[in-house]
């Protein structure tokens, strides 16, 4: 899946918010070795290097585009960027435990990510910590009318399978649950962010805009035609209009997301 750091950084400040809460439950003082699985375009991960300067810190990411952008601010190359899918990466390639193992907003790509978390837990160091939170709007309006919406175009059979791969996540018990297993002291909590995007009135649809960076991808990645995906961008984006209509101080939109911090013991 290609990926657009431009696009994804429209609304840096919201989606970085929830990466700044789930750290907040994070209580490591001095950790030697940090990840960041599923990094992005770099600035949080470059945040944990401010947070924790002693720190070796690495950043994982399966999108060349996504790194390109990360190595490009990262000017005075303070963490080590890799490329590889979350499930095909080998914590033991570090050749040191992890004390800070950190994933904002990307297990909801990995098919089965639970099956992946013995491995990950299994290379943290004594006193290490697991965080990470995933989007839960799948059911929202937003990806609802996405899925209708595809199903009405002319190669509906072939975005039906990259729009039902959108979302891998279980409920906050089971994410509880996995990590209680696997002697970790768990911390799991769901949180509604309501963000109040394009206040100023400078895009069509802000909804959109948002999905385009994220949860859309597939499906423009299907799309490869400009007739076919301009058809597509407009009745989607009319259905959003009437779905999240613009308020005198901007458009709302509503963000689930499940949160949870896995402590292992010293």
């Amino acid at each position: 899946m290609a990926w657009d750091p431009q696009q994804y950084a429209l609304f840096g400040s919201h989606r970085g918010r929830p990466f700044v809460d789930l750290l907040s439950r994070v209580a490591a003082t001095e950790p030697a070795v940090v990840v960041d699985l599923g990094c992005g375009d770099g600035p949080l991960t470059l945040s944990l290097t401010e947070r924790w300067p002693g720190a070796r810190v690495v950043g994982v990411d399966s999108s060349p585009q996504m790194l390109a952008a990360a190595r490009e601010l990262d000017d005075q190359r303070r963490v080590e960027w890799v490329e590889t899918r979350a499930e095909d990466w080998d914590p033991g390639s570090l050749g040191a435990p992890i004390d800070v193992l950190v994933s904002n907003a990307a297990l909801q790509w990995v098919p089965g990510h639970l099956d992946l978390f013995s491995r990950w837990v299994d290379a943290l160091a004594p006193d290490g910590w697991f965080a990470f939170q995933v989007p839960n709007n799948f059911d929202a309006p937003s990806h609802a009318l996405m899925r209708e919406v595809a199903a009405r175009q002319p190669r509906a059979a072939e975005l039906a399978q990259p729009l039902a791969r959108v979302g891998n996540i279980v409920a906050p018990p089971a994410y509880l649950r996995a990590l209680a297993e696997l002697g970790l002291d768990p911390d799991v909590w769901e949180t509604t962010y309501v963000h109040v995007l394009d206040p100023e009135g400078a895009q069509r649809s802000p909804v959109l805009e948002w999905v385009r960076g994220t949860g859309l991808r597939p499906a423009l990645d299907v799309l490869s035609g400009d007739d076919e995906r301009q058809a597509f961008l407009d009745e989607y984006a009319e259905a959003l209009d009437a779905a999240y209509p613009r308020e005198p101080h901007g458009v709302v939109l509503g963000f689930r997301r499940i949160f949870a911090v896995g402590h292992k013991p010293g």
